[in-house]
């Protein structure tokens, strides 16, 4: 539709009006999208119907402003970052919309006059079931601090139908079921059926002649998908900038096959539309199997198929040579699942674009950067050549040019290491050749960036240290960072007030401000509110628990908290081995009198992971027999949060007292988790490693608790042979635990049950549990007695809350738009 600059002007003036409303025009919205959308009148309709219809209303708002701030893009000559993640940890949207929208009073209000609690309405809201852990939760948090920022940016990744999965316990065991979140719509989404793209997989490649002489290689007889668009917008704060998140859902090209059907053949008139559609079915798969991990690059490249001729499509709007594409398009890929993108940008430019390699590889070199997430050898992605070759044999193809090149460039470099060469290719020799993925990264890229301070010495020192010899200025750190609207404003709303009672609320995009908060760390009042605060909130959750899990928790108990993705490097195995050796002293010493304590476990194990799961196991059987021994009454809890997640985070964040950290030294590349916990007040239980070593640095030694060793003392162990056995042979305390949980203490039904477990610590102790055991118990001590002096507690949670805003999204992300990608802000009203 063609409109005259005046009309132009007064549709704009008509969408800026109307978002300018009060609690009465809101609740007007509100109302009509509960009668004519969900089809309901305010008299009959349930909470969840409130819900849909609130966030309808809400999203209203939203798509007048994302509208308005693609408009700004499009018109201005600037470039634009498109962030790659395979995993977005969203949560739930609406508290998180209303506040960065600055409506949350309104709303609020509009509610009361429906006679309704806000919060009761928000607890109706899903999670979103689009990641797992930190890596998602880390894009998701990037993405608001990018929309805060004002900065032009695209999110791309996938619309899994079914998240990770719900995580239930049978007889203590982790049991999974499908996690449907979709089933009932996701409201934020915006469907575009007209953005879509073939993706293909399969197929050969053959030899094309050309009119000019000579030929061409054309990928053939290929199985195609279609990819759709469904965006979801991402709201600054308080700037009327909302970004996009646009996640592909998988779709066939032929819903229905009419002459199989008529033949008779039922299932295979549906069977191609249920095979395509299965690539966006669900999060990451157990990839035990074949099956799974040719579903899982499925995945993979399928996502970053579509998002890069999305690019493509908006480049071209520009009118403007090859060449210029990095100029226009930063493609950061957070980790190396997106890596794909690199051989399939060659494929786009060569084969579809006619580029020459040349040109090609020097647009490609100069648009993507890497984002390396982890320093275990065994995590680093590999992919089988046979099976690249079968699923995507032009890709197999393009990796092998894009080694040889890059093998070419590094003999004329350096001959006086015959190593290297079979070192840095991208192609591992062994009885099944695998491509390295993060070495293409790098070699693809023109920055590789670690997330942690250690973490990127430990890439330069150890699995990268070829790659850094040889181009050093690509190599870069990016300490990682959370979003304070979220994990502050949204996360602990009394606590917040309460700070910006006394600093004003320029800390929400300013988060170093809250040091501020010094002057008021000694000052027995503040300290009162700040205690009070706590108190509420640990309150708050033990309401919580009460009602879900049918447990009772004692609010003047310390809460203790480890929630995280369940994996044996975190060694949530040494918390419960702890847990054990303070139940059994109580036991001893019933009469012995103690700070009470609450240990609060949460994360899922992955499907196939049976030592997780053996864990988790474990701590359930100790947290019913701990919990009912009424010998030793309220002074030792134990508690398993079911099917931990993003809202149920932000409940026990806010409440937690020692967050614990105690991964081995040199394996946790960053952690994000600790920087919530400190900034809601929370003291830090942790090793020197990832993140945890800089909070340590900001909030100052005095103010966290360390043990252990460091990750040269690690590395020195190691190598100089690290014998378990040995410790638990002459470790009575370390013998004693082990033996009583091998005993069947915890699992009479069954005493063998953690043998396995035991046995696994005593002879191969890999992640250093003993080694570590007394010096933990030691610093655990110190927790116990420190909690004791309340004064000096309460001045070291404001301490962390005061000195942690190093740690926000927005200082990461304005590094990243300054040294990585070359991104500047356009911000609303130019």
């Amino acid at each position: 539709m063609n409109l005259t600059p005046e009309n132009q002007s007064r549709l704009g003036q008509i969408s800026q009006s109307q978002q300018k409303f009060d609690s009465n025009i809101f609740l007007e919205s509100l109302v009509k999208n509960l009668q004519f959308v969900i089809c309901k009148i305010p008299e009959r309709a349930s909470k969840k119907d409130l819900f849909e219809a609130l966030a309808r209303t809400v999203r209203d708002r939203l798509i007048l402003q994302l509208n308005e701030t693609e408009q700004r893009y499009e018109k201005s000559d600037t470039k634009q970052v498109n962030y790659l993640s395979l995993e977005y940890l969203i949560g739930r949207s609406l508290r998180n919309n209303l506040v960065n929208m600055g409506i949350y009073d309104v709303c609020q209000d509009a509610m009361e006059q429906l006679g309704m609690d806000l919060r009761e309405i928000e607890e109706c809201e899903r999670d979103a079931g689009l990641g797992n852990g930190g890596l998602g939760r880390l894009a998701a948090c990037f993405l608001d601090s990018m929309a805060t920022l004002q900065l032009p940016a695209f999110g791309y990744g996938i619309r899994y139908e079914y998240g990770i999965f719900q995580q239930k316990f049978e007889n203590g065991q982790q049991i999974e079921f499908p996690d449907g979140w979709l089933q009932s719509g996701y409201p934020w989404e915006i469907r575009r059926s007209h953005i879509n793209y073939p993706v293909r997989f399969y197929g050969r490649v053959i030899d094309e002649p050309e009119e000019k002489g000579g030929s061409k290689r054309r990928w053939v007889e290929a199985e195609q998908a279609r990819a759709v668009a469904f965006d979801v917008p991402i709201s600054g704060y308080s700037n009327e900038t909302v970004n996009t998140l646009r996640l592909w859902s998988a779709r066939a090209v032929r819903d229905f096959d009419l002459a199989s059907f008529n033949r008779g053949d039922y299932l295979q008139a549906v069977m191609d539309k249920q095979r395509v559609e299965t690539i966006s079915k669900v999060l990451y798969p157990n990839d035990q199997a074949f099956s799974g991990k040719e579903l899982r690059l499925k995945q993979q490249y399928f996502f970053v198929s579509a998002s890069l001729q999305d690019m493509i499509v908006r480049f071209k709007t520009r009118n403007r040579p090859w060449m210029a594409f990095p100029e226009y398009m930063a493609i950061q890929l957070n980790d190396t699942h997106p890596s794909i993108a690199i051989p399939e940008l060659m494929r786009l430019l060569i084969d579809e674009e006619a580029l020459e390699w040349d040109e090609a590889w020097q647009i490609c070199r100069q648009t993507f950067a890497y984002t390396n997430h982890t320093v275990l050898p065994e995590a680093l992605e590999r992919w089988s050549v046979a099976l690249l070759n079968n699923l995507l044999p032009r890709h197999m193809e393009l990796i092998y040019q894009i080694n040889d090149r890059f093998l070419h460039e590094v003999r004329h470099q350096n001959l006086r290491d015959p190593g290297l060469l079979s070192r840095v290719s991208m192609i591992e020799e062994g009885w099944e050749k695998q491509v390295r993925m993060p070495f293409l990264s790098i070699v693809g890229s023109h920055t590789t960036n670690g997330v942690a301070a250690l973490h990127t010495d430990l890439l330069k020192e150890t699995i990268f240290k070829d790659f850094y010899n040889l181009f050093p200025e690509r190599f870069q750190n990016k300490t990682n960072g959370i979003t304070p609207r979220l994990w502050l404003r949204c996360a602990n709303p009394e606590l917040a007030e309460l700070i910006n009672d006394h600093i004003g609320n320029d800390w929400i995009t300013d988060l170093e401000r809250l040091e501020n908060l010094l002057d008021f760390a000694t000052k027995k009042n503040f300290q009162n509110q700040w205690k009070e605060i706590k108190r509420l909130k640990k309150q708050q959750l033990c309401e919580w628990v009460r009602a879900t899990h049918k447990v009772e928790l004692s609010v003047d108990s310390l809460f203790d908290v480890q929630v995280k993705r369940i994996h044996e490097y975190k060694r949530q195995l040494l918390n419960i081995l702890h847990v054990v050796h303070l139940y059994d002293h109580l036991k001893k010493n019933p009469k012995m009198i103690v700070p009470k304590r609450t240990f609060i476990f949460g994360g899922k194990a992955a499907p196939g992971y049976y030592m997780a799961k053996q864990i988790i196991r474990l701590i359930n059987d100790v947290s019913a027999i701990v919990n009912k021994d009424v010998e030793i009454e309220d002074r030792l809890r134990v508690l398993f949060v079911t099917n931990y997640g993003v809202s149920s985070s932000e409940k026990i964040i806010a409440a937690s007292e020692i967050s614990e950290h105690i991964s081995t030294a040199g394996t946790e590349a960053s952690g994000t988790s600790n920087m919530k916990f400190s900034l809601n007040g929370c003291i830090l239980l942790g090793t020197h490693d990832g993140a945890t070593i800089e909070i340590g640095e900001q909030v100052g030694s005095e103010n966290i608790f360390t043990f252990g060793m460091k990750a040269k003392d690690v590395q020195h162990l190691r190598a100089n042979g690290y014998d378990s056995q040995q410790i638990y042979n002459e470790n009575s305390r370390v013998k004693n635990v082990l033996d009583l949980v091998g005993s069947g203490l915890f699992n009479p039904e069954e005493p063998q049950r953690y043998r396995d477990l035991v046995d696994s610590l005593v002879h191969n102790d890999h992640y250093l549990l003993l080694a570590d055991f007394d010096d933990y118990a030691a610093c655990q001590e110190l927790v116990g007695k420190t909690y004791q002096d309340v004064p000096t507690w309460t001045q070291m949670s404001i301490a962390n809350t005061a000195k942690v805003g190093k740690f926000s999204s927005d200082r990461t992300i304005r590094e990243y738009a300054t040294q990585i990608w070359d991104v500047h802000p356009l911000p609303h009203g130019r």
